[in-house]
């Protein structure tokens, strides 16, 4: 009888504390919604252990006189630890933007710029996140030096493209006019003819074509404009880029190769020139054969014949 009177005690303890610490819990997870999209599965697997420790001293250890004390105190551990899971997950970002200064070696003038510059990229870490969650595109964004920087300022330091130009008749002497057939991928880097470009040469490429592009790029690498200038392109990662651009073409990169990915999308290999902690070691993958004449991001609008 006192056996059974002891057991009715420990599970009416345990109940009424699980009560309380869903009361808690509930009312930490409403103050805190941010932080439990991102934590909660790693927080409940550490509540879990301690409430499966917590169980075990009421059953096992404690007089009943002392389990209403102890389950009072085992509130208050669980919500802190929630609190403080809390408060450290809305500190990562502030620490990532510490560990991203060290990796890239940024300084800034005073505490206020250091301040207006991690906010900065707090909010591109949200956007690359929120891009790469929802799975819809066959690229993927991440985090590289420009990472506190905002799409406008990134434009204005880095895209300074200056169009050269190409009058109509110089296209007639297109030097691979005559080719009807090319290879199903090329990829100039493994011929070793992949160099530093020094200055854009001849333009008799004709402009929006992408198969003439195609003749040309199999045959050489081949200078191209592109437009550069959005928030995607800021931050590409991997994969085939396929993302929304203009035709303002503000971007000078080199077309050294083209190729079909996995699933099925045809590709231009491009050699970009913002370092190899950009893209795919300073390369990027563009869709090829859009519907578009001038091609994605305008890449078929003025190419040109790189000149040492």
């Amino acid at each position: 009888m006192l056996r059974n009177d002891a057991q009715r005690d420990v599970l009416s303890s345990v109940t009424q504390g699980q009560g309380k610490l869903s009361i808690v819990a509930a009312s930490a997870a409403q103050s805190s919604a941010s932080v439990v999209q991102t934590g909660m599965k790693e927080f409940t697997t550490k509540a879990a252990k301690h409430s499966l420790i917590a169980t075990y001293l009421l059953h096992n250890i404690m007089s009943s006189r002392n389990r209403t004390s102890l389950a009072g105190l085992l509130l208050l551990f669980v919500s802190a630890s929630f609190i403080s899971h809390a408060a450290s997950r809305l500190l990562s970002g502030n620490e990532n933007h510490e560990q991203w200064m060290g990796r890239y070696g940024r300084k800034y003038k005073d505490v206020d710029e250091k301040e207006r510059r991690s906010k900065i990229f707090q909010e591109n870490v949200r956007y690359i996140e929120s891009f790469n969650s929802a799975m819809n595109k066959g690229y993927k964004l991440a985090l590289n030096e420009f990472a506190d920087l905002t799409n406008e300022e990134f434009r204005t330091a880095r895209n300074r493209f200056k169009a050269h130009e190409c009058s109509p008749s110089s296209t007639s002497t297109f030097r691979y006019e005559n080719v009807t057939a090319v290879s199903s991928s090329m990829d100039w880097r493994k011929k070793g003819a992949v160099t530093p470009i020094k200055d854009q040469g001849q333009c008799d490429v004709p402009a929006n074509s992408e198969s003439a592009l195609l003749k040309a790029v199999a045959s050489q690498p081949i200078s191209v404009a592109i437009d550069a200038s959005g928030s995607d392109f800021q931050f590409y990662s991997s994969g085939v880029f396929t993302g929304t651009c203009g035709t303002e073409l503000d971007h000078g990169v080199t077309a050294v190769g083209y190729g079909t990915s996995d699933d099925g999308t045809k590709y231009w290999l491009v050699k970009n020139s913002w370092g190899t902690s950009w893209g795919q070691e300073g390369y990027i993958l563009m869709q090829r054969d859009v519907e578009a004449k001038e091609g994605l991001c305008g890449i078929a609008m003025q190419a040109s014949y790189p000149t040492a």
